[in-house]
């Protein structure tokens, strides 16, 4: 009889996550994980602000990620991610990098934030022309397209919410009405779903097949990057930047996975 089991739980890995207070999709994340990689996640403290750029600005402060990664160097994480993208794009491709650096600083092995991600997987994936979704107000959905733009990437065409709260409990219906919107058939290589907070980690694949590109998003491209850095490989299956059989259009998507989202 096999009791190896008595000596432990396995061996895991582990990635530190920085999150905003409002974060409220852990399981979201927690999916893209594999079994030998365990999530450690933390929050900055809560500010009286709706999501706005006046926010993203005030849950990226330096300090605020210098104090959330010493207390997750308490669990010594391999990696550590910072999950927000407005949060990293605010301040410009400058400031995304100042952010790791501020990570790296106050002691993690290794950082990356949301919107470092995205521009690595756009690099990734070759793309020069992406479409947006966010669910944010009009400044801060212009300022992410400032950021894509300034990384060479053109845009070309997007469609935002305007919520300022409660981004987590937008169904999956009304985040496929904005993919339709913003993409113009022929014009973009891929598609980005905005914030970490916006749930799409059922979605992605089911659009990937309709708009014959790849989609990413801001929590996708996230635990991508992390896990890349750890040698590891992202849970993604049908989601094109993580599984290199369904860059091939149409990818064969499982009969149950194409329900309940029209």
């Amino acid at each position: 009889m096999d009791v190896s089991f008595l000596g432990g739980p396995r061996p895991q890995r582990g990635v530190g996550v920085v999150a905003p207070f409002d974060f409220a999709l852990d399981r979201e994340l927690w999916r893209w994980v594999p079994d030998e990689v365990s999530l450690h996640l933390t929050r900055t403290p809560y500010v009286p602000v709706e999501v706005s750029l006046d926010l993203a600005r005030l849950v990226s402060e330096h300090e605020t990620l210098g104090e959330a990664v010493r207390a997750l160097t308490a669990v010594a994480p391999e990696v550590i991610g910072y999950a927000c993208t407005s949060g990293s794009f605010v301040a410009g491709i400058a400031g995304e990098r100042s952010m790791c650096a501020a990570m790296s600083l106050a002691g993690a092995p290794a950082s990356v934030t949301t919107s470092g991600a995205l521009l690595e997987a756009l690099a990734e994936l070759d793309v020069r022309r992406v479409a947006l979704v966010t669910p944010y107000t009009v400044s801060v959905t212009r300022a992410l397209e400032e950021f894509v733009a300034e990384a060479g990437v053109q845009v070309t065409g997007c469609a935002f919410m305007g919520l300022t709260r409660h981004i987590w409990q937008v169904p999956y219906r009304d985040v496929v009405t904005m993919a339709r919107q913003a993409v113009r058939p022929g014009t973009a290589d891929a598609l980005f779903i905005s914030c970490t907070n916006l749930p799409t980690y059922d979605v992605i694949p089911q659009l990937e097949a309709e708009l014959r590109i790849p989609v990413l998003s801001a929590n996708q491209v996230t635990m991508w990057a992390a896990l890349r850095r750890l040698g590891t490989r992202a849970v993604g299956p049908y989601q094109a930047l993580l599984d290199e059989a369904a860059r091939a259009w149409p990818p064969v998507l499982p009969e149950e996975t194409q329900e309940g989202w029209t």
